[in-house]
């Protein structure tokens, strides 16, 4: 159902071609906003998406770029200004990394793994911002992790990498509100993707159900869940949250580890 707040504004969100990336596409555009739809490596899940945001009636575009670069980080923003004329909302969820034990980490993979979560957040709002300046307003949104606080099993690169996204967050927050720009971070629990497959700690196909099981809330949260919080931090509703975190894992974090109750 179209919203006033988001009829023929323009979202752009990496990494959108599947998960979570892919519902929040669809989400804005089910909303009435226009939507451009970026990948890197696979254009086939994009065209899918993009065709499902084309039947709801408002317009898609599949802008390829690697957000690893600096490079195509410009064509990227550059892009969606010639085609759509401004920017309203950002949403950072392209994600990458190479889950190793501290010891078996490398400076490639720490590079690439800043590079694509952390130094791609920052450098991809600084030059969207000219183009929400354009509209008088405009709303950022970065998708961040769990493991920036909490010790996951190989995640030490990444979750470092999320802790740096949820700091910059803070401090995008603070530096572009006089230009009327909202900028939060979503940190949703595990959420059954393609992506966590990729995961050597993510083989075991029985995780997703022990992670449920623990979870206060009794289930994981999908990907249109995060979707929606996304979409909430882009409303007017939501102007007055800058620079959170919204942890969204059903309560899986809250509990301590190890301690239960006497028999």
């Amino acid at each position: 159902m179209q919203n006033s707040e988001f009829i023929g504004k323009t979202a752009l969100i990496t990494g959108s071609g599947r998960g979570i990336g892919r519902a929040i596409a669809l989400n804005f555009a089910s909303l009435g906003a226009n939507v451009v739809v970026n990948y890197f490596r696979n254009r086939e899940p994009a065209e899918e998406t993009a065709d499902e945001i084309n039947k709801l009636g408002v317009k898609a575009e599949i802008i390829k770029a690697n957000v690893g670069k600096i490079d195509d980080l410009e064509h990227l923003v550059a892009e969606t200004d010639r085609i759509f004329g401004g920017l309203d909302f950002l949403i950072s969820n392209a994600g990458s990394g190479y889950n190793r034990p501290i010891m078996e980490q490398r400076p490639k993979g720490w590079d690439w793994t800043m590079d694509i979560n952390a130094r791609a957040y920052l450098f991809l709002a600084q030059k969207a911002v000219p183009l929400m300046e354009k509209k008088g307003e405009g709303w950022i949104v970065s998708i961040s992790s769990p493991g920036s606080f909490r010790v996951l099993p190989e995640y030490a690169v990444v979750g470092a990498s999320k802790a740096a996204i949820e700091s910059l967050t803070r401090y995008l927050a603070v530096e572009l509100a006089p230009s009327n720009i909202v900028v939060n971070a979503v940190s949703p629990g595990l959420v059954a993707t393609d992506a966590l497959r990729h995961f050597n700690t993510m083989q075991d196909e029985d995780l997703l159900e022990e992670i449920a099981e623990k979870t206060p809330a009794g289930r994981n949260i999908t990907p249109e869940e995060v979707a929606q919080i996304v979409v909430f931090l882009c409303s007017p509703a939501a102007k007055m949250i800058r620079g959170q975190t919204i942890i969204a894992d059903g309560g899986f974090t809250l509990p301590i580890s190890g301690i239960q109750r006497p028999s």
